[in-house]
Order: C-alpha cells, then sequence, then structure tokens
C-alpha cells in the first residue's frame, strides 16, 4: 500500500520547551507499507474456494433462467400455432354448418320439414360462430406473451405469425431415448450443487479462525520535516529514509465460543444446502418422469383421435345424404356435426400436445442454456450502455466463458479441494 501525508503544526512559545525554538513544526511523509498474513489453516485459500463455487452458482442460476425463457418462447409458439388451427377448425365448422343450414331452409321452403330444423340449424351455427371471439382473444394473448419474452413489440410477432402455419411435429422416439444421467447437466441441480460447495468451504474458512493467526508488517519510506533545521525538501534524502517490521500473533482465547458457535452455524447452513441439494434432484428426476409420461399420453391421445376424426366426418356426410333423401331428421345431422366440432378441436389441441409435452421434456432435462456458448453473455446494445455508464473492463464478457466443471471433486465439508 502506498501512504502519504503531511502535517502542520504550530505551539504558542509558551508551551515550548527550549524558547528558541521554531513554533512552526511541519512533517511530510511518503513510503509504502504491507502486511500479510501467513494462511496456516486454509482460511484464505477456502475463502476462495467459496467464492469461486458461489460465482459459479450464479452462472448457472443464469443459465437456469435461460433454459425456464427458452421453454417459455418454445411453448408460446407452439401455443400460438395451436390456437390458430383450432380457429382454422371452427372456421371451417361455420362453412359446413352454414351448407346445412341452406339445406335445412330449401326442405323447410319445400315443405319436407318443420322450421325447428331451420331454428336448430341456426342454433348450432350461432353456438360455433360464438366461440371463435374467445379462441382469437387466447390467440392475441399469446401473441402478446411471446412479445414479452423476446423482448419485442406484439404488433411485430402478430406481423410474422399473422399466417397460420402448420403445429410443429415432434420426433416419435426423442423422449423415451435420453439417459437420465443428462440431469446432472440441468443448471438448477448444478447450482444447488455449487451453492453447497461454496458452503462447505465456508465452514473450512470459519473452523480456520479457531485458531492463532500469524501475521506480518512492514512499511518503507521517506520522513521529512523541519524539526532540528530540517527541511521539508529533504523528504527524498537518503538518510531521511524510515523503516519499520512488526510481527503479530492472534489467539482469540475470550472468543472461543462465539467463534464455536459460527462454525456450528455454517455446518447447519451447509446440512441445508445438501438437503436442498437432494430435493432438487428428486424434483428433476420427477419433473423428468412426469414430461415423458405426458408425452407418451399426447402421442397416443392424438393417435386415437386421427381416427375418431375420420370416423365423425364420414358421419357427417352419410348425416347429411340422409337428411336430403328424407332418411333421418335433422337432429341426426345436428348430432354429428356437433361431435365432429368436439372431435376436430380436441384434435387440434391433442397435436399442440405432442410437440408441448416434447417441450416439457427437454425443460426438465436442462435444454436450453446450451444456446450461449460461444457467445457474449450480455447483447451488444446492453453491454455497450453499460461501459458508456462505467468502465467496466473485460467483466461483462468474461462471464460467457466461465468453466462449468462436470464433477465438483469430492471431501469433507470444510475440506479445501484443488482446482
Amino acid at each position: 500500500m502506498l501512504a502519504g501525508g503531511a502535517q502542520y503544526q504550530r505551539q504558542s512559545k509558551a508551551t515550548l520547551l527550549l524558547p528558541q525554538a521554531d513554533p512552526v513544526l511541519s512533517t511530510s511523509q511518503l513510503g509504502l507499507s504491507a502486511t500479510w498474513e501467513l494462511d496456516f489453516w486454509g482460511k484464505y485459500r477456502r475463502g476462495i474456494e467459496s467464492d469461486r463455487a458461489a460465482m459459479l452458482s450464479s452462472v448457472a442460476a443464469y443459465d437456469s433462467a435461460l433454459v425456464s425463457l427458452t421453454a417459455g418462447v418454445a411453448s408460446a409458439y407452439l401455443n400460438i400455432r395451436t390456437l390458430q388451427q383450432r380457429i382454422t377448425v371452427a372456421r371451417n365448422n361455420v362453412k359446413t354448418q352454414q351448407e346445412s343450414l341452406r339445406i335445412a331452409r330449401v326442405q323447410f321452403e319445400n315443405g319436407e320439414t318443420s322450421e325447428l330444423d331451420v331454428q336448430q340449424a341456426l342454433t348450432q351455427l350461432a353456438q360455433t360462430q360464438s366461440g371463435i371471439p374467445g379462441l382469437e382473444s387466447s390467440l392475441q394473448s399469446t401473441e402478446d406473451s411471446l412479445a414479452v419474452l423476446l423482448g419485442t413489440t406484439p404488433d411485430e410477432i402478430s406481423a410474422r405469425l399473422s399466417e397460420p402455419a402448420a403445429i410443429p411435429l415432434a420426433p416419435g422416439g426423442v423422449a423415451t431415448g435420453m439417459p437420465r444421467d443428462l440431469l446432472r447437466r440441468r443448471p438448477d441441480v448444478l447450482q444447488a450443487e455449487l451453492a453447497a460447495a461454496a458452503q462447505s468451504a465456508g465452514i473450512g474458512v470459519a473452523k480456520a479462525n479457531l485458531y492463532p493467526s500469524f501475521s506480518l508488517a512492514g512499511s518503507f519510506g521517506f520522513v521529512g520535516t523541519t524539526l532540528h533545521n530540517g527541511s521539508i525538501s529533504d523528504l527524498f534524502n537518503w538518510d531521511n529514509r524510515a523503516a519499520t517490521v512488526s510481527g503479530s500473533f492472534v489467539f482469540p482465547i475470550l472468543n472461543y465460543g462465539r467463534i464455536v458457535n459460527s462454525v456450528r452455524v455454517q455446518d447447519a447452513t451447509f446440512q441445508q444446502a445438501v438437503f436442498n441439494y437432494q430435493n432438487t434432484v428428486l424434483q428433476a428426476q420427477q419433473e423428468v418422469e412426469d414430461a415423458r409420461a405426458a408425452f407418451t399420453a399426447a402421442q397416443e391421445t392424438l393417435a386415437t383421435l386421427n381416427d375418431a376424426e375420420a370416423a365423425a366426418r364420414r358421419s357427417v356426410d352419410l348425416a347429411i345424404v340422409r337428411y336430403k333423401e328424407g332418411a333421418a331428421d335433422y337432429t341426426t345431422v345436428l348430432t354429428a356435426q356437433q361431435l365432429l366440432l368436439q372431435i376436430e378441436d380436441a384434435q387440434a389441441s391433442a397435436r399442440g400436445a405432442v410437440p408441448l409435452a416434447l417441450v416439457s421434456v427437454y425443460r426438465a432435462l436442462g435444454g436450453g442454456w446450451q444456446l450461449r456458448q460461444g457467445q457474449e453473455l450480455l447483447p451488444a446494445p446492453v453491454r455497450k450502455e453499460m461501459k458508456d455508464r462505467t468502465n467496466w473492463g473485460r467483466m461483462p464478457d468474461q462471464g460467457s466463458s466461465l468453466p462449468i466443471p462436470e464433477e465438483e471433486p469430492q471431501g469433507k465439508p470444510g475440506e479445501a479441494h484443488a482446482h
């Protein structure tokens, strides 16, 4: 440490020991000082280890947020395409029901049926049309949510996704072939593990305070003074040099009980971190198994609805033919069309549920954080704005290449690990 200072002092003549002495005394000094504490018990080594694990834990937290963001964007997009498909289904059914209404009116005008058929057709048509605004409202709300996730305006999302497109297909065998050890790469699991590692090293820091500490201190510099006919300008004369060397020994005997209790607190906090890590792993396994089960169920549901949709469509065609021929009343047509609408709407939802379940599988396995590999941690505009305000040096860029260990060294709590 570089230190310097100047002092000006004036005494009254009544307080001078020698009457002929100058009442004005000026002193200046400039020098270097250093203090070094010997790290016998590993207090500083374990402190560095704890800080490093805490830093990596914060990077894992960033990756965990990135996983959630990626899954949220994918889910919102799939929901948009699913809602568009459901709206298309509803509008197609409106056209079919409008044609049925036309047939019912023709039959009524020719005296072949009663007005009841016309009113039933009108009721069914109005009911189907009434469901479309709700779907459109849900579509707009989902587009707004996607805009927030992407950091853009709803108008831009609406413009880019205004044209309906097919719901993305999901490979059939993806979820069943993923090994469970991929859970080790989940950022939240890694974050909990690193938090426990940081707390484990914190026990070592607290234990080191139980033992005596040894430190060395030294200083070297120059002193200039007006005492004894000296001059401030003599500050850098070699004869005015000053040096000190000292050593200290501290053994906190009187605070021993307090330090022991602080070690116990650190150990209890470590045990809490271990339980949190174990619970995080269990929750991760549950999420993976739930997502896999949902993916399989969605595939089976879609396959069943595909068969049901074909049968329901054929039933509508046959019901309309029989109604035209007078072999069936309009209730048969009404029931067939209502069933077709329900099945087609459920089929569209099931088509979206399959890739949505796959997104849940990837999210449960920690997929998505890999997107930042090879890229800067912060977007270029954000990084520039921060650097314009504050001299960050290279700090905002260093986080993108932080090494996240595949496996943490094993050891007892409080022991230092070599990295």
